[in-house]
């Protein structure tokens, strides 16, 4: 009997939440570009940026996390191309 696939696809709560950070991190993104617009002092520009990085990095780690516990953990057997897939998604989200 054929295993069935995971669809890869968020819960509708964990899609939620990832829409929340996105638009946060789009409106920091936003501020940073009219810091720049303003000529804002560059030390100011860099802090800001870091933290959207580190708001990025985050959300790449929440998502990689979801899909590791409800894709993968999901059902009753973890093959080894899920595991593959999952520690390329990590690789990726640092």
């Amino acid at each position: 009997m054929a295993e069935p696939e995971t669809s890869g696809a968020l819960s509708a709560a964990a899609r939620d939440d990832v829409l929340v950070r996105l638009r946060r991190i789009e409106g920091q993104v936003r501020g940073v570009s009219r810091m720049v617009e303003e000529d804002r002092d560059c030390r100011a520009v860099v802090t800001q940026l870091a933290a959207v990085r580190a708001a990025v990095a985050s959300l790449s780690s929440l998502v990689a996390e979801t899909y590791a516990r409800e894709c993968l953990c999901g059902s009753e057997r973890v093959d080894a191309a899920e595991v593959s897939r999952l520690l390329d998604v990590l690789k990726a989200a640092r």
